[in-house]
């Protein structure tokens, strides 16, 4: 008999992840062909931003002896990130409201450290980022899905109440949301407060909004942002510069905290994020990183361009009877496979050397999404033969 090493809590954080890093690893077995179109997941398939080259490099020759020492939180990037906020959100955030990070991912940990107990409850989306599933399992903390609307991928309040037990410490929310692109209006977080607010008095426990907000600045038509921290004071703000610099692997994000909080919790959650950064494992990113904030607050991808590859796609698929979201955010879009079987779709797409990824990734079976981080050129190529595969 073969005994496991792993903990328990890490065997069901792998089990739960297994098939996007099966799929991964199949996906880079395959697609070391040059000749393959990949949509899959959001990597650049250009040359960084020219702006995000030049800001590292002018932040790597040391000025003080301390250039590389051990590093916290910057003051210069929590200045420049919490004024960016104050202009973006319309909220009064102060510097020490940041809390640097290791990219999104980071501040999602950093968050469940400081609000949640082993055993607690978490109320996440369904269609979702897959990793909330297993970052929740590898802390001992239990993933509650609650399904957006099936048709629209609007929040479903009523889902997420009846998902809210006694054990909830956290629900957690994304917008623009990975994979569908919806961008939830403030009317949507209003009435979510509304829910929170009473399931929290009614549990006599306070329950708190995670906005996971990586693709906040990228939206189409105009589209209007609104963050549930100016609806809800207990909320936190996690964000990566990954998404809009097209860079996931210079790991740079941050924590935010609702500058509408009460101030004694506040003071408490401010004063717990550096030990707490410490104590998950040194979290914080690297020096020159966080000194090249103030320039990365000012860069972003060409918006133009993807919105033209979103419309090129979009209304390539439309036209031949695909049903698809049409995302107001993100660079994804979401849709329905020909015949109901994501899986047996991408596949079929996989013999003509065309990946995208199926919606088993998101619990939906009957799902795919494309990345549009991909070339014009290689959705021009990849067009002919994802519509052959169309609906009939």
């Amino acid at each position: 008999m073969v005994r496991t090493v792993l903990s328990a809590r890490a065997a069901e954080a792998k089990a739960s992840i297994d098939r996007v890093t099966d799929f991964l690893a199949r996906v880079q077995a395959l697609t070391d062909d040059p000749d393959s179109l990949d949509f899959t997941f959001g990597n650049p398939h250009e040359l960084p931003l020219a702006g995000l080259s030049a800001a590292i490099r002018a932040q790597t020759e040391p000025t003080t002896v301390d250039w590389y020492a051990y590093k916290t939180s910057e003051r210069s990037a929590q200045e420049a990130i919490a004024a960016g906020l104050e202009a973006e959100l319309g909220l009064p955030f102060e510097p020490e409201d940041i809390a640097m990070t290791q990219g999104a991912f980071g501040a999602i940990q950093l968050a469940f450290a400081l609000l949640t107990d082993a055993g607690d409850e978490v109320v996440i989306p369904v269609p979702g980022w897959f990793c909330y599933e297993p970052m929740l399992h590898a802390v001992n903390l239990t993933p509650v899905p609650a399904a957006l609307n099936p048709h629209s991928f609007d929040l479903d309040l009523d889902a997420i109440e009846a998902a809210i037990t006694p054990r909830t410490r956290l629900v957690i929310v994304n917008s623009p949301s990975n994979p569908t692109g919806r961008v939830f209006p403030k009317a949507a977080w209003d009435a979510l407060a509304e829910v929170l607010e009473k399931a929290s008095r009614a549990h006599g426990r306070r329950i708190w909004l995670l906005s996971d907000e990586p693709y906040r600045r990228i939206r189409f038509d105009g589209v209007e942002f609104a963050s549930p921290a100016g609806s809800y004071p207990w909320t936190l703000i996690d964000y990566s510069y990954a998404k809009v610099l097209l860079a996931p692997g210079q790991r740079i994000g941050y924590l935010a905290i609702s500058p509408l909080l009460p101030a004694q919790e506040r003071a408490q959650l401010r004063a717990a994020c550096m030990p707490l950064g410490l104590a998950i494992g040194w979290g914080f990113p690297d020096a020159v990183m966080q000194y090249a904030v103030p320039e990365l607050e000012n860069l972003s991808l060409d918006l133009a361009e993807l919105t033209r590859k979103r419309d090129r796609m979009y209304s390539a698929l439309v036209g031949a009877g695909f049903e698809v979201t049409r995302p107001e955010g993100t660079f994804y879009l979401w849709g329905r496979a020909p015949g109901g079987d994501g899986a047996a779709f991408c596949d079929a797409l996989v013999e003509r050397g065309v990946y995208l990824m199926p919606g088993t990734l998101f619990d939906q079976p009957e799902h795919f999404r494309i990345s549009l981080t991909a070339t014009m050129a290689t959705i021009d190529r990849a067009l002919p033969d994802i519509l052959d595969l169309g609906p009939r």
